[in-house]
Order: C-alpha cells, then structure tokens, then sequence
C-alpha cells in the first residue's frame, strides 16, 4: 500500500514541478526533488526514467549536484526569488517586515552565489 501510495505522490509532485515551470510561483526544483524522494522509494523503474530524463538533469542534477549553473540560468533564478520576494513586500505596510524580507533575500542572494560558485 505505502509503494502505490509513494507512486501517486511521485506523480503528483512530478506534474506540479512541470507545472512549476511555466508558474513562478509553483517551485519546480522542490517539487522535482520531491518526485525523486518517492520514486527512490517505490520504484526503481520510474526513478531511473526520471533520472534520465533532460529536465530533472536541467533542474536538479546540474545545479545541484553538479553545481553547474550558466549565468543567464543564475539571473532567471534571482529574478523568480525576486518576483516571489516582491509579492509580500508590496502587499504589506509594515517597514519592519519589508525590513526582513530584503534581509532574507540579500542572504539567499549571497548564500546561494557562495555555494554555486565557490564550493565546487
């Protein structure tokens, strides 16, 4: 039971990662991730498909595990974090929590150019 269960899982978090593609606001990477941690799990055929596939190489296995990451791929990942970083800023009034999610953002900036770049 918990296999199907792993399987449906995998192919729900595999549609809102292609999904995620097209929307910015749905996170493709995680979802993608989320797929591969089900299909370890329930199936060695779909897994290996998935792994073989040219988006989960695109979007999981050249940043991330291989931390190759072209700078036009860099800029559209700041600008989505922007995007998505903007919402909450210019919906509330508060000066302390914009405060915050600039701090935020400037650390996931910093953050993750330090672990693209620098520790290969």
């Amino acid at each position: 039971m918990k296999k199907y269960l792993y399987i449906g899982m995998g192919f729900l978090t595999f549609g809102l990662g292609t999904f995620g593609m097209f929307l910015p606001f749905l996170p493709t990477t995680v979802f993608y991730l989320l797929t591969g941690f089900f299909w370890v799990r329930s199936s060695d055929r779909l897994h290996q498909q998935f792994i073989e596939s040219e988006k989960y190489k695109q979007y999981i296995e050249d940043p991330l595990v291989k931390k190759n990451i072209t700078n036009p791929g860099m800029i559209r990942m700041f600008v989505m974090m922007l995007f998505v970083f903007a919402i909450p800023f210019l919906l509330t009034d508060s000066a302390l929590l914009r405060i915050v999610l600039i701090i935020i953002y400037l650390a996931h900036l910093i953050g993750l150019i330090w672990h693209l770049r620098f520790r290969k």
